[in-house]
Formats: structure tokens, sequence, C-alpha cells
């Protein structure tokens, strides 16, 4: 089943709570699909489903800015021992490689390597974790991680929810003219059809007249 009709079966309450976890959770580093999960939500919410947006929004922000703390809290207790953990767990994306392409955006952009982050599917999971591995200052992480994820949980809810609308908006606009346009050509076909008839009629006729008079 897909992930939007799977949200469109479960009450709002549940969306909203699923949305948080899932974005909770990816943020904390465990690979999750959180911007699938939210881009859903918030296309569900455009189509009067009774999810609100703007409750869907907080709570994907707060998803993100819990998930991110406790992932940072995780990465300062368990340093470099709990990156070599993930890589060995998820290969795919705790790789050595990715690790120190990671590392590399933290120590060179600091603050904006989270603030950033939080847009970038691989950065989003490293975030919180590398983080606190690098012992970035947690007020300094706070602001960065809050204000990203801010930006990017409604960010991405108000930009799918209005798009939703647009779109919404426009296929019944569309429906419209199709319908105004499928009335056009069943007149416009009525009328040629009668014409035709029209002019066959006449032109038996005109070939009768003769057979008429000759008898």
């Amino acid at each position: 089943m897909h992930v939007q009709e799977w949200l469109d079966s479960v009450p709002a309450v549940a969306v909203y709570a699923v949305v948080a976890l899932v974005i909770g959770m990816e943020s904390l580093g465990i690979p999750l699909p959180g911007e699938i999960v939210l881009v859903s939500a918030a296309l569900l919410s455009s189509q009067h489903s009774g999810v609100n947006p703007v409750v869907l929004g907080a709570c994907a922000t707060a998803g993100a800015v819990l998930g991110d703390s406790i992932g940072y809290a995780i990465g300062r207790k368990g340093g470099r021992p709990l990156l070599a953990w993930l890589g060995a767990r998820f290969p795919k994306h705790f790789s050595a490689g990715h690790v120190a392409t990671a590392e590399r955006s933290f120590q060179k952009w600091g603050m904006w390597a989270v603030f950033f982050g939080r847009f970038i599917a691989l950065l989003r999971i490293f975030a919180g974790p590398l983080a606190g591995v690098l012992h970035m200052p947690y007020w300094k992480f706070l602001i960065a991680n809050l204000l990203g994820g801010i930006c990017w949980a409604g960010g991405t809810t108000a930009v799918v929810y209005y798009v939703g609308l647009v779109a919404e908006d426009w296929l019944k606009r569309f429906s419209y003219v199709g319908l105004a346009a499928a009335v056009l050509v069943g007149l416009a076909s009525m009328l040629v059809v009668k014409r035709k008839a029209k002019k066959a009629q006449e032109q038996h006729e005109r070939e009768a007249e003769p057979v008429s008079a000759g008898e």
C-alpha cells in the first residue's frame, strides 16, 4: 500500500503521530523516509481529509527538533564507537566515506551544516549524532536545529499543501472545461449530422421528382 493511501486510512491524530515519530527517528539517526511521509501527509491535508496543515507542520517540526536533540545526546555519549557501530549496522548510510564527508561539512560550516543538513537526506540522518560526537556546543546546535526544523518541516508542509490546493483547483477547472468542450462537441456533431441528413433527404426528393413526372 502506498504511504499516502495508508495515511488516508487512519485518523488525523494518528497521521500527526506517525509523521512526528518517523521524522524524529530519522533525525535521531535511524534511516527512515521522513521526507516522503511528510510530503504524503501534507498532500493529504490539501485534499480536505481532516488533517490540519498547521498542526501537521508543528508535529513535524517537534519531531525533527526532538529527534535531533536525542541524536545529539547519544552521539556525545557514544562518541566514535557509536559511528563505527552504526556503520556496521547501516553500511549504506553510515559508511566510512559518508561519515568523513559529513564530518568535513561540520568542521567547515559548523552551525550552518546542522541548519542546511535538515534539507539534505544524508546529513539529516547524521546531523544530531555527528554534532554530538564532534562536541559542538549544545546551544549552537539547538539554535541551528530549531531554525532548520522549522524551515524544513514548516516550509515543506506549506509548499506541498498549497501546491496540492492549486493542483486540485486546476483539475476542477480542467474538468469544467472538459465538460463544456464535450457539450460543444456534442452540439456541433448533432448539427452536422442533422445538416447531412437534411441534404440527403433533399437529394432523395430531387431524384424522385423525375420518376414521378414520367409516370
